[in-house]
């Protein structure tokens, strides 16, 4: 059933019952499960400058790394020996052939290397039809390219007014990966600076429009590095982003019942739980990072990232715990794969 924005409205704002009508909808449509998705943050380099982000190009107090490719498959085989079903390869963005080529040869050794086992996603910004063609064939299955906000004239003010930075351009690469077979994800950061409501309200139909397979979806963080960071005064509070999002993932739950969405780590940052607390209002995948120690710290978009200093068992045990006392089962050795594109091919 397709809401009228009305409809949309109310669940947002005055819903008393949202986050329990969201929990039984995620039950009913893919149940009470929560898929592992090992985050692997492959490098801290960009080519952008975007105002909001920590790493961005033009930040000089970054310590800017790159994984070797045998630290990313050890990580990967990590997270195949250890019953994930898939993992998630991030970065910022770059744009060249020899990068291509890496990638490309990254993914076909993670498909091989797990027998075809771990689904793969990639967020790796936007890139040529060419490209992303390339990355598909070779085994990668997910596409996480986030639009930040929905709205033209505030991603204008979030980004510089350049090329390289183009609203169009994001949204046609959203489109792009529709058409390469991926299965196609998205999201946007709440409580963003001159953000309203009717904003959130679009970005929900937005998505929706766009018919996506999955999101990912949190509150704004500022970086003391960035300049958005000027904008502060003007911000809700942390725990109003948290309130916030929260209810934007029941929402889309209920707009969305099949797709896979997200408990984001930025929830964490706000509050201990957080995303187990998202995964009753009802997300069904968190993302566990398994970046090597040495280099967690350094891929910082945002303050109080959340990086713990306890080895992968023990972080592995007590988020486990922490998922399982959400009500939730693990989908252990399963690579989740979104009911909604399933669906919409014909359950292939």
């Amino acid at each position: 059933m397709k809401l009228e924005r009305e409809e949309i409205e109310f669940l947002l704002k005055d819903d008393e019952n949202l986050h329990e009508r969201a929990h039984y909808c995620k039950g009913n449509n893919v149940g009470f499960v929560t898929y592992l998705r090992g985050l692997i943050e492959l490098s801290n380099e960009c080519v952008k400058n975007c105002y909001y982000c920590g790493i961005r190009k033009d930040n000089v107090n970054v310590n800017r790394y790159t994984l070797d490719d045998d630290d990313i498959i050890e990580a990967a085989l990590f997270a195949h020996n250890n019953g994930y079903g898939s993992i998630a390869l991030q970065a910022g963005e770059r744009i060249n052939s020899d990068y291509t080529k890496r990638i490309t040869s990254l993914v076909s050794r993670i498909k091989d290397m797990s027998g075809g086992e771990l689904g793969i996603t990639l967020s790796l910004g936007e890139q040529t039809k060419e490209t992303l063609n390339e990355w598909r064939k070779a085994g990668a299955d997910r596409y996480l390219l986030r639009i930040e906000t929905s709205n033209r004239e505030l991603y204008s003010k979030l980004h510089p007014n350049n090329r390289l930075h183009s609203f169009d351009t994001r949204v046609d690469v959203l489109k792009t990966l529709r058409d390469e077979g991926y299965q196609v994800g998205t999201g946007i950061m709440i409580g963003l600076p001159w953000q309203t409501e009717d904003h959130l309200i679009d970005d929900l139909i937005f998505m929706r429009d766009m018919d996506i397979d999955m999101c990912g979806m949190g509150p704004y963080l500022e970086h003391t590095d960035t300049p958005l960071y000027e904008q502060r005064g003007v911000l809700i509070t942390e725990k109003e982003r948290f309130d916030l999002t929260l209810r934007m993932v029941s929402t889309l739950r209920l707009m969305m019942p099949n797709i896979n969405i997200a408990a984001t780590t930025a929830l964490q940052a706000i509050d201990a739980v957080g995303r187990e607390k998202a995964l009753w209002a009802g997300a069904n995948v968190i993302m566990p990072n398994i970046t090597p120690n040495s280099t967690r710290a350094s891929y910082k978009l945002y303050e109080n990232k959340p990086i713990s200093e306890d080895c992968l068992d023990i972080q592995e045990k007590s988020l486990f715990e922490r998922i399982e006392n959400a009500g939730d089962t693990i989908g252990f050795k399963q690579q989740g794969n979104s009911l909604h594109y399933k669906n919409k091919n014909n359950g292939k």
